[in-house]
């Protein structure tokens, strides 16, 4: 979408962002403009699940209490860990933690153009490293920023209303049709291991609570008769995996990649890791939530997951999709109440868990169908993902675009935006 533009623009000196601006705005200071002050100090005790004044953090309403800090109309800014350089509004009576940055006026100003602004400048760049990031009050005081005059600031705020709320609804409606795309896989998965791939099949009951009735042609045999304990230690020049819920157990370095952050590397008792090759598979921490992972390279993991070696008549992608099942992540729950005290799950709770055994040649074509139907729904997938990404990343240039004076949105018809008086 097209926006105009102003006819005239100056250039910015002493101003990283943005170089021009236009003919008749200011640049002048953060700290000219408002006064920029730590919440309160609130121990969480005193924060309560419903009360008369909310409270307020680094990423909006944590809770409620019986006194307040603040009344009006305000800007907060997140100031710590990973929240640092959020922003939030909050308005009426509240109370502002010790982890927020309220933005006092000091003279009138656009609420939601001053947020804007905020946001876009993207203040995280500015924390500073301690026992996590923060920012310091008196380096985003001194900001210069590109101030247009309080009639523009209304109009820019309320185009921003209107235009945010309308990419945000797109957003949340992909969103939900990636939540639906997902359920519909899981239960797809889960009814084929558990009841194969003909409808017409007679049944029989398995026996086992988490499973109910299966083909009369299946066996449910005991776990361990077709996946042994390995307690095979590390090799030498073994890679470090890790085992993930989203792309199963890979090595370390290409997880770091694929999320594009850091994660803590193991320094101790690496000659306690364990030896996992392709197709094993690993009892993880996480499995107690999202099924047994599989092996995807050779490595080792934790000293602390349980490897998984399977027989040669277990079909590894059969099992594969069973392990990752809604249906068998119950199953194994329900042998683990004790997980709430912290310990991890181990080959007493898998050999719990007795399993569906179709013959060999079905364990194939059902791991055949179901690669082939989550390929399709893994390519609707990321397609609604980087429309998401796409939609996220116009929001973000329009908001830029429109507080800097890139866009000229003065034609919009403003509704009436709140403003922020001393």
């Amino acid at each position: 979408m097209s926006w105009g533009v102003y006819a005239n623009y100056k250039a910015v000196a002493g101003i990283n962002w943005p170089q021009r601006i236009p003919a008749h705005w200011e640049v002048e200071k953060l700290g000219h403009l408002a006064l920029l002050r730590s919440g309160g100090n609130i121990t969480s005790e005193e924060i309560e699940e419903a009360g008369q004044y909310p409270v307020y953090g680094g990423n909006g309403r944590r809770g409620y209490t019986d006194r307040y800090t603040h009344d009006g109309e305000f800007v907060l800014i997140g100031r710590q860990g990973a929240l640092c350089g959020n922003i939030n509004y909050a308005t009426g009576r509240f109370w502002a933690s010790e982890h927020a940055v309220v933005v006092k006026p000091l003279r009138c100003f656009a609420t939601k153009w001053m947020g804007e602004l905020l946001r876009a400048t993207n203040l995280n760049q500015y924390s500073v490293s301690a026992a996590q990031p923060g920012l310091a009050v008196a380096t985003i005081s001194a900001l210069r920023i590109p101030v247009p005059p309080l009639d523009e600031q209304r109009t820019i705020a309320d185009f921003l209303d209107r235009e945010t709320a309308a990419i945000g609804a797109l957003i949340a409606k992909k969103t939900r049709f990636i939540e639906l795309l997902n359920e519909k896989r899981q239960a797809l998965v889960t009814h084929t291991v558990t009841k194969g791939l003909d409808p017409n099949v007679k049944m029989k009951d398995s026996g086992e609570k988490w499973l109910e009735e299966i083909p009369a042609q299946w066996d449910v045999v005991p776990s361990n008769r077709f996946f042994v304990e390995s307690k095979k230690r590390a090799h030498e020049e073994d890679e470090h995996l890790s085992a993930t819920q989203k792309y199963g157990v890979i090595p370390l370095a290409e997880f770091e990649r694929l999320e594009g952050r850091q994660v803590t590397h193991a320094e101790k008792n690496l000659e306690q890791r364990k030896h996992v090759e392709v197709d094993d598979f690993v009892i993880s921490m996480r499995s107690f939530e999202g099924g047994i992972e599989r092996v995807k390279a050779r490595g080792c993991v934790r000293s602390s997951y349980v490897a998984l070696v399977a027989d040669e008549r277990a079909h590894v992608g059969f099992f594969s999709y069973l392990f990752k099942s809604s249906a068998y992540i119950q199953g194994l729950q329900a042998t683990a109440m004790f997980i709430r005290d912290g310990q991890d799950l181990n080959y007493n709770n898998f050999r719990q868990v007795k399993l569906p055994f179709p013959s060999t040649d079905e364990q194939s074509r059902i791991a055949e169908f179901l690669d082939r139907e989550i390929s399709k729904s893994s390519a609707l997938l990321a397609k609604t993902e980087e429309a998401i990404n796409k939609l996220l990343e116009y929001r973000s240039a329009l908001i830029s675009a429109a507080v800097t004076g890139e866009i000229d949105v003065r034609n919009y018809r403003p509704q009436e935006a709140a403003v922020l008086c001393q």
